[in-house]
């Protein structure tokens, strides 16, 4: 049977530890970064006893009563145990002791620095002191033989000296980046073998040849070997990885016995074998404790496991019993333990290489004076004839062994802004309303509420007699939770502090065997997650509302307003991926799903860290390697990352513990932790705020910062429309701000691109631009002398306000169609004027060039000399024929015109009807004219004008009828097919029918029909029609002489640019 992996549990702050076990085995030494020394009595000890000894504790070792410790003051300090009194200090060095160890009998501690040097200290007199020199790097390790005649230590150059060197190991010069820990470790009784972790591998040396006799290596080995400890009997060595892997070999057979993996697959950095053998505890750099059990203690186990595994084959792993757990036979881990290659075992003792081939003795020893009481290992000749034969081991057969990936251990439910349940003081809940912290001590078992706005209420003390473990706050509430016991159940306990009435709490206690897992708050609502895989729903005043089932296990649940955020398990996930999905729903009054349960994306190898709402309402999430994810709405709901907090850490130890996240301004709060990965309750912690970042390509570049600012900022815009559909109040001036600065950042790349001649790229990003900008952009273009650019531009900004015209039809009301052809013609006149003013300002004013480049079709121009015939030229006549005798000018108010196409320029002024006055400084709205036929008036040239004035003053003279609009002339036309679908209509149902059909018409369509309609409507079309002729042979002949003559008036001007098809 494998061994049984404990979970790990809290033992010190993150950093490095080390671990040992008293002399009967009956505790558990460990010491951490924190500089505490705790003595733990079993792994769920959850009060040790603590002993600071200094600031940082690099090493323990316990025997005989005396505790000895290597303490960052550069000291070797010595307690007694398991009091933890002061007993004075052994030695000193002039730098950090990385290691300290005794011999067998307890009576010498041996001890190396960074400062080079190995210390031998007699513990009953600590002036008997040996030095020994002779590393030429930081000291990693020290061992001393059971026999108390050799010491081995090893050094950050990559040698381990035992009388001699082997230079194998990776080289540096500081500890901290060392590659390996590189614990030395001796058979326990004999002496007989050295262990030296070298690599991914375990070299085996014996000690009286000092010969290389066997390699212990293992497939699951990924990387470098950190520590190796003997069990008590000598038979078993026991290895601990910087990946995490926990390895056992037996020895004498070379065979890996157990394999199993660190939960999170962070560094092993300590391991100790209980005197009694069967256990194995253990420590990781982030100063958690954990426990192997049911390690093999004697051969006669390993050989029990080989013959009842014999007679299984490969297939047999799909053959197991469908009651048998998915977990058995495999470790926490989720590593198949693999089958013992050896189908005998020897019954020598002594060891010999994994080839199987006798090694030839290779090495001799010989001393140095220089050495200073140390010998090293000279390689000799291969040829040397006095190396001993050891006898060969048998053949070994091998078995399939699975080797695709591995399960992941799936992450428990937490709370979002919690710290670990353990700790005696924590943080229950640190949001954006507030922060609910529990103390747990032999003085006070209580919880305290402090709210970041007093005005929402003032602080609370709690006395937590229920044992709640799980907390949430809003603006109305505070919602506990505990898991449930063998006597009692698990409740669920809210404090109502917004209720109007007198009770202000109630309690619910789940179904039996039923716990909460985790729970939270929304705007009028609470939820909580269970262990039955359901989710269960309360009013905020205690109604039980739905109950809902997951696909999986709960992870964790978030709310905000009306919306409620759950993550669980999906799935197992492998080589220490997570497969978490997500689900998103709205509990409003319109209860709808907005993800359905979706994978929610986080980094390789790592764990969901925290889950919540920005302060404006959009999910977000953050993994364990510090990366920070938004929801974009706008993109199908897919996630974005938008910031990494390990780009600011400053340590590999560093994290920041999020505590809030806002969109606007754009700021994520946490909280910054000193080698650890959460903060203390006392002192309170500082907030830190963090810059979000896009991870764009080379942000170094202007071009790259600017991509990542628009994109930031379109993607922390997309809050204000979720708000406005939901009904909300939003700030609109930050909105209005939000989009200036995306059309500047826009703007600014249009420009760099230019300079870089990257015309396509500019049309690109053209077609992200407004309206308005596009024409700025074509203004810099024409300024620029790039007029192909320019015609683009133009072309595009062309196909913009018909998409604008369509969009806008589209949701106007038929009965208000006449108005809106009116201000489609009105704006699209604006946008035509404005680009033609752009190319005159740039002394590209001939009419032709005008024309070919700004109306690409004759209708274009049709539409454009509507509005300015119906506009200008009337109220132009009319001024002519009323105010004969008086001054040219115009009346008060009323802008002076001279020239219709500089009047083209100013796009944002409208002339008022005849006779109304505007104030001075104020812009005059646009009105229609008095009720009168539409007509299309046509000026070709000066001999016309008496006419086209008679043609007015008979227009206004002409009684008034309202036309027909586009919509009705198409309603007589199908009036008779909606009746013949629709027999039992009346007329409003008629015309209701007759909107939906004449919406669902084509843009082009619908225009036609209301050319027609404007065509029937005035009698003397056919007319001017036949004169149209006449109109274009003059305006040829007119257009012909403007080079030779003196420039013509307005009216002739304008009917050139009109009528010119060239």
């Amino acid at each position: 049977m494998p061994c049984e992996r404990k979970p790990m549990r809290y033992g010190h702050s993150e950093g490095h530890t080390d671990v040992c076990f008293d002399d009967e085995g009956k505790c558990v030494v460990t010491c951490g970064s924190d500089g505490d020394v705790r003595i733990w009595e079993s792994l769920d000890d959850d009060d040790p006893k603590s002993i600071n000894v200094g600031e940082k504790v690099y090493s323990v070792g316990l025997k005989n009563g005396k505790l000895v410790t290597a303490v960052s003051n550069n000291t070797i300090q010595i307690h007694t145990f398991p009091e933890g009194d002061p007993d004075g200090i052994l030695t000193r060095f002039t730098t950090n002791a990385n290691h300290v160890t005794f011999n067998s009998s307890g009576s010498r501690v041996a001890a190396g620095s960074s400062d080079f040097i190995v210390k031998i200290v007699e513990v009953v007199d600590s002036s008997q002191q040996k030095t020994l020199r002779g590393h030429d790097a930081p000291i990693l390790s020290v061992a001393l033989d059971p026999s108390d005649e050799f010491l081995a230590s090893s050094s950050c150059d990559g040698s381990v000296a035992v009388r001699f060197y082997y230079n194998g190991k990776h080289k540096s010069s500081d500890v901290s980046n060392a590659k390996s820990l590189c614990r030395l470790a001796w058979q326990p009784r004999s002496g007989k073998l050295l262990a030296v972790p070298v690599d991914l591998t375990i070299q085996l040396y014996d000690r009286n040849t000092w010969t290389h006799v066997s390699t212990l290596s293992d497939d699951l080995i990924s990387q470098v070997v950190n520590v190796v400890v003997w069990s008590p009997c000598g038979k078993f060595l026991a290895a601990g990885t910087v990946g995490g892997n926990l390895l056992v070999w037996d020895v004498e057979a070379k065979l890996c016995i157990e394999r199993q993996k660190h939960e999170k697959g962070f560094t092993v950095c300590g391991m100790a074998w209980h005197p009694s053998g069967g256990r194995i505890a253990y420590t990781d750099t982030e100063g958690c404790l954990g426990l192997l059990e049911g390690v093999p203690s004697s051969s006669s186990t390993v050989q029990s496991t080989k013959v009842s595994r014999k007679t299984h084959d490969y297939d047999d792993l799909f053959d197991e019993d469908d009651d048998r757990g998915l977990d058995e036979g495999m470790s926490d881990s989720r590593s198949p333990v693999k089958k013992p290659i050896m189908e005998e075992d020897d019954d020598d003792d002594d060891l010999m290489p994994a080839t199987g081939r006798p090694r030839n003795r290779g090495s001799f020893l010989d001393d140095d004076d220089n050495s200073q009481g140390m010998r090293c290992l000279h390689k000799a000749s291969k040829e040397d004839g006095s190396s001993a034969i050891l006898p060969a081991v048998g053949p070994a057969v091998s078995r399939p062994v699975y080797e695709g990936p591995m399960p992941t251990q799936p992450q428990r439910a937490f709370q979002p802004g919690s710290t670990p349940v353990h700790l005696m003081h924590r943080f229950m809940v640190w949001n954006s309303v507030g922060i609910v912290r529990g103390y747990n001590d032999d003085q006070d078992n209580a919880i305290d509420v402090e709210f970041h706005d007093t005005a929402i209420h003032h602080a609370m003390h709690l006395t937590n007699t229920l044992g709640h473990t799980m907390a949430d706050l809003s603006q109305e509430a505070v919602l506990l939770a505990c898991e449930g016991t063998e006597e009692l159940a698990s409740k669920i306990q809210c404090l109502h502090f917004s209720c109007w009435d007198t009770h202000k709490d109630w309690i619910v206690d789940l179904p039996k065997g039923e716990d909460v897992r985790t729970l939270c708050l929304g705007q009028g609502w609470a939820a909580v997650a269970t262990s039955a895989l359901m989710v269960r729903l309360f009013s905020v005043g205690g109604v039980q509302k739905e109950i809902f089932s997951l696909p999986g296990a709960v992870v964790c649940m978030a709310g905000h307003g009306e919306q409620l955020l759950i993550v669980y398990h999906r799935g197992t996930g492998f080589d220490g991926d997570q497969a978490l999905g997500i689900q998103l729903l709205q509990l409003g009054h319109k209860r709808r799903q907005v993800i359905h349960g979706e994978p929610l994306p986080l980094s390789r190898k790592s764990y969901l860290a925290w889950m919540g709402f920005t302060a404006e309402g959009t999910p977000c999430c953050i993994d364990s390697e510090g990366v920070v994810r938004m929801l974009n709405r706008t993109l199908g709901n897919m996630w974005t990352p938008v910031c990494n907090t390990r780009d600011s850490c400053k340590s590999k130890s560093d994290h920041y513990w999020v505590v809030g996240v806002h969109e606007n301004p754009q700021q994520l709060r946490c909280i910054p932790c000193k080698g650890a990965r959460y903060p203390p309750t006392l002192p309170r912690p500082a907030v830190a705020v963090l810059p979000f970042n896009l991870p764009y390509c080379q942000t170094t570049t202007e071009k790259g910062q600017m991509e990542e600012q628009y994109w930031r900022s379109v993607l922390f815009q997309n809050h204000y429309g979720f708000l406005s559909s939901s009904g909300y109040e939003i700030d609109s001036e930050g909105q209005s701000r939000a989009e200036k600065e995306q059309q500047e950042l826009l703007m600014k790349m249009f420009a760099l691109s230019c300079k870089l001649e990257r015309e396509f790229r500019c049309v690109e990003l053209a077609e992200i631009m407004t309206h308005s900008v596009v024409t700025l952009a074509i203004r810099y273009a024409s300024r620029s002398r790039r007029m192909a650019l320019a015609q683009r531009l133009s072309e595009l900004a062309l196909e913009k306000a018909s998409q604008i015209q369509e969009e806008e039809q589209e949701e106007e009301e038929p009965e208000e169609q006449m108005d809106a052809e009116e201000s489609t013609e009105t704006r699209k006149l604006s946008k035509c004027s404005s680009f033609s003013s752009i190319l005159v300002s740039e002394k590209y004013s001939g009419l032709k060039y005008i024309q070919a480049k700004i109306c690409s079709s004759f209708e274009e121009m049709k539409l454009l000399l509507n509005f300015v015939f119906q506009e200008y030229l009337i109220n132009i006549f009319k001024l002519q024929v009323s105010g004969a005798g008086k001054s040219s000018s115009s009346p008060a108010g009323q802008p002076r015109t001279t020239n219709v196409l500089d009047s083209m320029t100013m796009s944002n002024r409208k002339p008022a009807p005849l006779g109304s006055t505007s104030k001075q400084g104020k812009a005059p709205v646009l009105k229609p004219l008095a009720p009168k036929p539409k007509s299309k008036v046509h000026c070709a040239s000066m001999p016309h004008r008496d006419k086209n004035i008679e043609t007015f003053q008979n227009a206004a003279s002409a009684p008034r009828v309202m036309p027909k609009t586009g919509f009705q002339l198409w309603l007589e036309e199908n009036r008779k097919s909606i009746l013949a679908d629709n027999p039992d209509f009346e007329e409003m149902d008629v015309i209701k029918e007759g909107m939906g059909r004449f919406r669902t018409l084509s843009a082009e369509e619908r225009l036609n029909w209301t050319e027609r309609a404007k065509g029937d409507s005035d009698p003397k079309k056919r007319k001017r029609e036949d004169e149209e002729g006449q109109v274009d042979e003059q305006t040829e002949s007119d257009e012909g002489r403007t080079k030779k003559k003196k420039p013509l008036d307005t009216s002739a001007k304008l009917s050139a640019f009109a009528f010119n098809k060239e």
